[in-house]
């Protein structure tokens, strides 16, 4: 395109300017163009033929830069302006200029913000126009990795260029490409004849050199004014027939010409899209006979590494007798064989990560542990295009640009070769082998060097691609388990307890947990724990002492200096390494802190991180579960034992023993109940009873009942008005309330050592006597229960207790205790209880008990309650 008048040209901030007189025309040298329809596809096809044009002309250098501008400025034309894209590389003496071209001059042009350090000046600051939007981030880019770029304006078009400056090989480094060996370059018995025919846009011949005159024995006159179709006998080939083999921007192989005498001559040729000198597009086609292709052929299109190779000892980096699936196996023998087989003083091979952003070191030999342990590079952070790890290079002497082999400064390496791994055109690694000498290595070791990593480069990838495929089984086991296990439990300090190992040592080297009071800024170290059990108490002491990052933010993961800039002389060498914080969140509402740990001079991969995140959403919903579920059983073991009786009374001259057993975990109060009070001086009441169900909803009956007993009986009411007041409150509990089987008694001690009791059985098992000589007989008789008619009549029944008898009380979890279909029922009990004769109160009511979970092997599943009343024997004289 040649240089533009000033005012269409924007230059990039802070670029050098000449004025518009002095300026030198540059001399293009080649030229290439193609045009690009607007379909999803035009991008890729643009890359493409930049990526092809350049490597054609042996700029490999500046080919990552420019085919990144291009593909933005046709995503920009073809997408967002909508039109076709015609794209157009000129090759000058010293730099390289593309320019995309569009039909859209209406849409706006990017400027930069107002009061930006680079705002140009007024005349061209509406090229920098929305510098956020997809229009200006291709100007913007321009700006930064072009050394001058603008945008030109013509009838119904804009054409937006870049210029990329051709840079010179550094001392001490340059470009390692392949070299052709003898054996592989043309032979003929005469001079190489290029024949050089030049094509219109119509694909007429207008220009035929002497070299096709001789090689064709066509004269020019014959040829110039022909169709090239009538010329040539174009081949079944991958670019389809001759008319759109034309249209491409480069194409190359075989076909066939048609000399004077009609005889077909079989030729390799390149034919190359270019602008003639009035800016139509023209083809030019290269032909040498097909024995001379190496003339031709270029470097994506050489022969296959063996031939290239002849002469040269060839290099096998494939170990033996490491199985494919292990990785590291395989790329440590692989460093280790190729600093052998090239007499280096060390080797190493870079991996890239699974985002393909940075480099991790993944196998050394002859580097310090410490200089490769858990490194990462950037890929292609290098100051120069000579850095970069896509191209293999050969550097001379590292102690002229050190920076040039960061994981090397220091080590007194000076010589270093580093070829890429690539797979299908992929950066996946890098080899390097580097050696004390300076000078050490030439292109014939890179080139060796670089045909072994491709060969070994699809083992490498597969055996990358197993491991991460075991990785990610492995982390879907871990979570997997970590759910199961923070699920099994309720209690709350255990799920931070199994947080801290679920962590330590998959994860981390250590771990503490920080639990958030509610309206809290700050959390407390609830839980530490380290690999290393003596290191605990330490670590514990550190991290209290450590300025919180306890601190809760929103900020997510994030990395954490604090612990290891609190260290002192005084803490175990190595106690903390790399420190990283997880929030832990649930229900929207921040509970605390996952923090882990490693060992001083270890780092964390980004893979154990993210599978650290998992695990803290899965610790945190853990963590608020066993919370609320502590806080309600708190609550729900207070409301219960606010269902109990307080301490029971003593009453003169009687033994009293019970026993109480909520079914159910974590009850206390069940359906049954039992209670023991004094009404007035010397008459004591009883109650034992059973309400319908368990749960919390047989509780509140179980309260009301026994709240109203005591109150109905202290108001001076019988025995059957406080069970009929009692049935009456039931009743209006409508719903919620339910039927209730109750014996109630009344006690009196009489001085003689008897004991008179008032007793009424509503519904309930009947109370036991059981006498000093083994006797045992029911008490009272059964009446209506409670809570389900209106109307009861219920009657006193007066037992006197003579000195030595017991009487027993019991709930029906008791006589209806089962194993299969054989129940322990009343007759039963009274068997028990006649063993029981001489046994004290306490006694009796433990041997019931025994019989009861005896009677089979599964645990109680109802509620019971023993109520046992015995009378002290006289002693005799």
């Amino acid at each position: 395109m040649g240089a533009l008048p000033a005012e269409g040209r924007g230059e990039a901030p802070g670029a050098e300017q000449l004025p518009d007189a002095e300026e030198k025309q540059p001399v293009v040298t080649a030229r290439a163009a193609a045009t690009f329809e607007p379909d999803g596809r035009s991008a890729s096809a643009a890359r493409g033929f930049v990526r092809d044009a350049l490597l054609g002309w042996g700029l490999p250098e500046v080919v990552d830069d420019a085919i990144v501008l291009v593909s933005e400025l046709v995503t920009n034309a073809v997408v967002h302006a909508g039109t076709a894209a015609e794209v157009s590389c000129l090759r000058e003496e010293d730099s390289v200029q593309i320019g995309v071209t569009d039909h859209h001059p209406e849409r706006g042009l990017p400027t930069l913000a107002a009061g930006s350090a680079d705002e140009p000046d007024s005349e061209h600051s509406e090229h920098f126009a929305d510098a956020e939007g997809e229009g200006g981030r291709g100007l913007l880019m321009c700006s930064a990795l072009s050394s001058r770029w603008g945008v030109e304006y013509a009838a119904g078009q804009k054409t937006v260029w870049f210029r990329l400056p051709l840079q010179r090989a550094l001392p001490g480094t340059r470009f390692a490409l392949p070299q052709a060996p003898g054996e592989v370059l043309p032979s003929t018995d005469g001079p190489v004849l290029v024949a050089v025919a030049q094509l219109d846009s119509e694909g007429v011949v207008r220009s035929w050199n002497t070299d096709a005159e001789e090689l064709f024995r066509r004269p020019a006159v014959e040829a110039v004014g022909r169709p090239w179709a009538e010329l040539v006998v174009w081949p079944q080939s991958p670019a389809g027939p001759l008319e759109a083999a034309l249209r491409l921007a480069r194409w190359e192989g075989v076909f066939g010409v048609r000399r004077a005498d009609q005889r077909t001559i079989e030729v390799y040729g390149c034919q190359v899209r270019v602008l003639d000198p009035t800016g139509a597009p023209a083809t030019l086609c290269l032909m040498v006979r097909e024995r001379d292709r190496a003339v031709l052929r270029s470097p994506d299109q050489r022969a296959p590494a063996g031939p290239a190779l002849v002469g040269l000892e060839p290099l096998d980096l494939l170990p033996e007798g490491v199985w494919a699936d292990d990785l590291s196996g395989l790329l440590q023998q692989t460093v280790e064989r190729a600093r052998d087989l090239l007499d280096g003083d060390a080797s190493y091979l870079l991996l890239t990560t699974e985002d393909e952003t940075e480099f991790e070191v993944r196998a050394a030999t002859g580097l310090a542990a410490e200089r490769t342990k858990n490194v990462r590079l950037p890929i292609d952070s290098g100051q120069s295009r000579y850095d970069s790890a896509r191209l293999p290079a050969v550097h001379d002497d590292l102690a002229l640009r050190p920076h040039s082999a960061p994981l090397l400064i220091g080590s007194g390496l000076r010589s270093l070769i580093t070829v890429p791994l690539k797979v299908e055109g992929r950066l996946i690694g890098s080899l390097g082998v580097a050696a004390r000498q300076a000078a050490q290595y030439d292109n014939d070791h890179a080139l060796r060097l670089q045909f072994a990593a491709d060969r070994i480069a699809l083992t490498v990838e597969n055996a990358r691609l197993a491991e991460r495929e075991r990785l990610r089984r492995g982390a879907l086991s871990f979570l997997v388990e970590a759910s199961d296990l923070l699920a099994g439990t309720l209690e709350h300090q255990q799920t931070l307890a199994l947080m801290a190992q679920m962590a330590v040592p998959t994860l981390a080297s250590w771990c503490a947990v920080y639990t958030l009071a509610e309206r809290s800024e700050y959390a407390e170290l609830a839980f530490v724990l380290h690999e290393e059990e003596d290191r605990i108490d330490p670590l514990r002491a550190l991290l209290r002492r450590t300025p919180a990052a306890a601190r809760i933010t929103a900020d997510g993961t994030a990395f954490w200096s604090g612990p290891a800039e609190a260290m002192t002389a005084a803490e175990p060498a190595g106690l903390v390494g790399e420190t990283v914080v997880l929030p832990l969140s649930a229900r929207n509402r921040a509970i605390g802190l996952l923090v882990l740990g490693t060992r001083a001079g270890v780092s964390f991969r980004q893979e154990t991180v993210e599978l650290a995140e998992d695990l803290s959403r899965r610790g945190a919903l853990a963590m608020d579960n066993s919370r609320l579920y502590s806080e309600r059983s708190a609550t729900s073991q207070a409301l219960q034992r606010s269902l109990l009786p307080p301490e029971l009374p003593k009453i003169p001259g009687v033994e009293v023993e019970v026993f109480y057993q909520a079914a159910g975990e974590g009850n206390e109060v069940g359906g049954d109940f039992y209670d023991l009070f004094a009404i007035r001086e010397g008459t004591y009441g009883f109650a034992i009873g059973d309400v319908c169900g368990t749960g919390p909803q047989a509780a509140s009956v179980t309260g009301l009942a026994r709240n109203s007993l005591r109150l109905l009986a202290r108001e001076g009411l019988d025995a059957p008005q406080v069970l009929a007041r009692l049935n009456r409150a039931i009743l209006d509990e409508g719903d919620r309330g339910r039927f209730l089987t109750l014996l109630y008694g009344e006690l009196t001690p009489l001085p003689d050592g008897r004991a008179e009791l008032d007793l009424v059985c509503a519904g309930h098992p009947l109370p036991l006597r059981l006498r000093p000589d083994g006797q045992v007989a029911a008490a009272a008789t059964s009446q209506p229960l409670l809570g389900v008619m209106e109307q009861l009549e219920l009657t006193v029944e007066r037992v006197v207790l003579e000195p030595g008898e017991v009487l027993l009380c019991v709930t029906d979890g008791v006589t209806e205790r089962r194993e299969g279909m054989r129940m322990l029922g009343e007759d039963g009990l009274a068997e028990v209880l006649t063993g029981c004769t001489g046994l004290t109160a306490g006694a009796v009511a433990a041997r019931v008990q025994r019989a009861v979970e005896r009677f089979a092997p599964e645990p109680p599943c109802d509620d019971m309650a023993i109520i046992a009343l015995r009378l002290p024997a006289q002693r005799q004289g």
